[in-house]
């Protein structure tokens, strides 16, 4: 089973992820954790040039950034897990690539979707959590924990971005959705992360007894 965890910055997606993998552990399901970038050796690498607000990367060398992490990822740690029968989670995938860099830049979004299959050699998750919430809130969530962090500089060179581009992601995050609403399951993020979880956990009831 191949779960993925999407949303704009500040959606919460960490705290949903460390819940939810509690939960994973509490049924004995047999998964791993992992995130994007820097879900393998060479997206480790990448993930700085992708993050720090100090880098001035073209969108096109950001899009073939993102595009070969996540084929070196694919390849390294995300199809060895699931041909040996664990859950995958996973932070962040190639509808991000789509929802930033399709609505967020403006780049053909129909030609992402094929880079994407191209570089995932097809491998698309069966279920998409998309964490929703109002673009100011998230973005004013991610602000502040960058800064109470300590991330401002070396992982947030998203968060820098002005509203409208956030607004953008979010609408094409909930138009994505919208097109393949047997792979996703929306979740308001506004909620209490308990509650968002709980709901999660609920749409995959009928998967826990599988445990593959």
């Amino acid at each position: 089973m191949f779960l993925t965890v999407e949303g704009i910055e500040g959606a919460g997606k960490s705290t949903f992820i460390g819940l939810l993998e509690e939960e994973l552990g509490r049924r004995g399901i047999d998964f791993l954790r992992t995130r994007e970038p820097g879900g393998c050796a060479l997206g480790r690498q990448i993930r700085p040039l992708l993050l720090d607000a100090s880098q001035n990367v073209s969108s096109r060398a950001e899009l073939f950034l993102f595009l070969a992490d996540r084929a070196q990822h694919v390849a390294d740690t995300i199809r060895p897990a699931l041909e040996r029968g664990r859950w995958v989670l996973c932070d962040r995938y190639a509808d991000s690539t789509i929802a930033y860099q399709g609505y967020g830049r403006g780049m053909d979004v129909e030609e992402l979707q094929r880079l994407n299959d191209y570089a995932t050699d097809s491998l698309w998750p069966d279920i998409t959590f998309l964490l929703d919430l109002p673009a100011e809130v998230g973005l004013g969530r991610a602000l502040a924990r960058n800064g109470r962090e300590g991330l401002t500089q070396s992982e947030g060179r998203f968060e820098a971005e002005a509203l409208a581009f956030h607004q953008r992601i979010r609408e094409g995050f909930l138009t994505r959705a919208a097109r393949w609403p047997e792979r996703f399951c929306v979740l308001d993020a506004e909620q209490l992360p308990e509650a968002v979880v709980a709901q999660a956990v609920k749409h995959l009831e009928p998967y826990f007894g599988e445990k593959h």
